[in-house]
């Protein structure tokens, strides 16, 4: 068994173990996660993540360990972006405490699916035609000037998208309390509850954010001038899939702080017009080291965090998103 196979194996034996313990055997149906829990389930789940990073230093070496953890902060930090969109989804549609632990764990192993099916799709684009990289790179300094500047009355509402018109025009939608229930029989026919929408909705919501992320991870992995190596691919798939992993617990985790952050957006907005930069300089063959990418990546996140934790901003309500999940 070569070395490259031995890491597949591992990642894999580590992923099945962790979701059986922490997905599984943690998320009982209709069982509340506290904020105690879901702070010891987001400690576990980054723990494990460096663990990774440390085994791929000490198996593959220096260089795809920093890509590994430069491409699994740039992933966790856009998963706390999604957070924001999740907490409104679940709001919207008044989802409880005990339903709520269950909607994001099918949700999240549906993105899972849907991410692996993405990085395959675009490393195999990567790899036939290199210079669509230099479009992804524009796409994310379009992406990251855009959320710069985007304001907060252009807040997602989940009833006006159009996946959610899509559902409740192709199948019936009952407007009665979910109770953990993915369908109900009312006046002897079967419909959708609210419970479904929600989790249909997140696995559409990951689908969008794909767009980002990916690009985003093939900016930070692929080297100019060079194929993407069995390794390569392995950080590429260990670091979006740790990252979603985590989304559970971190959203139960921050559902309480979320206006604590108001300037995180402007943060990852920096970072993706950085790494879009990165991307389309090397058009000059001008290529920026993986030590600057790094040291960018955490300037750029930390700073935003920890401005919004010292600021706040200025006629700003108070945050009332939360209100159905702390009821």
């Amino acid at each position: 068994m070569t070395g490259i196979q031995v890491t597949y194996l591992v990642f894999g034996l580590v992923l099945v173990l962790a979701l059986v313990f922490d997905l599984g055997l943690l998320s009982k149906k209709g069982k509340e996660v506290t904020i105690k829990n879901a702070l010891y389930q987001t400690l576990f789940w980054v723990a494990l993540s460096v663990a990774f990073f440390g085994y791929l230093w000490i198996d593959a070496g220096s260089k795809p360990a920093v890509k590994y953890i430069l491409a699994y902060l740039m992933e966790w930090s856009l998963s706390i972006d999604n957070i924001f969109v999740f907490i409104l989804i679940f709001t919207f549609f008044k989802v409880n405490r005990g339903d709520a632990g269950r909607a994001l764990l099918i949700g999240i192993l549906l993105a899972i699916v849907f991410r692996i099916i993405f990085i395959a799709l675009g490393i195999e684009l990567v790899e036939r035609i290199e210079w669509v990289l230099y479009i992804f790179g524009a796409f994310l300094v379009y992406t990251g000037i855009k959320l710069f500047s985007k304001s907060d009355d252009e807040e997602y509402n989940p009833g006006e998208t159009k996946i959610y018109r899509f559902i409740t025009r192709i199948f019936p939608v009952s407007s009665a309390p979910a109770n953990g229930q993915y369908t109900i029989r009312e006046h002897g026919k079967t419909k959708l509850t609210s419970l479904f929408v929600v989790v249909f909705i997140l696995a559409a919501t990951d689908i969008v954010f794909a767009l980002d992320s990916i690009p985003v991870v093939l900016g930070v992995v692929k080297e100019p001038g060079r194929e993407l190596t069995s390794i390569d691919t392995i950080v590429i798939y260990s670091s979006n899939i740790f990252a979603v992993l985590g989304l559970r617990s971190l959203f139960f985790l921050m559902r309480g702080a979320v206006s604590k952050f108001d300037f995180l957006q402007q943060g990852i907005a920096i970072v993706l017009v950085f790494i879009g930069l990165k991307m389309l300089v090397e058009i000059f063959e001008i290529h920026v080291p993986i030590w600057v990418s790094l040291l960018v990546i955490v300037a750029c996140l930390g700073g935003s965090i920890w401005y919004s934790i010292n600021h706040s901003r200025k006629n700003t309500p108070p945050d009332h998103r939360d209100e159905t999940l702390t009821t």
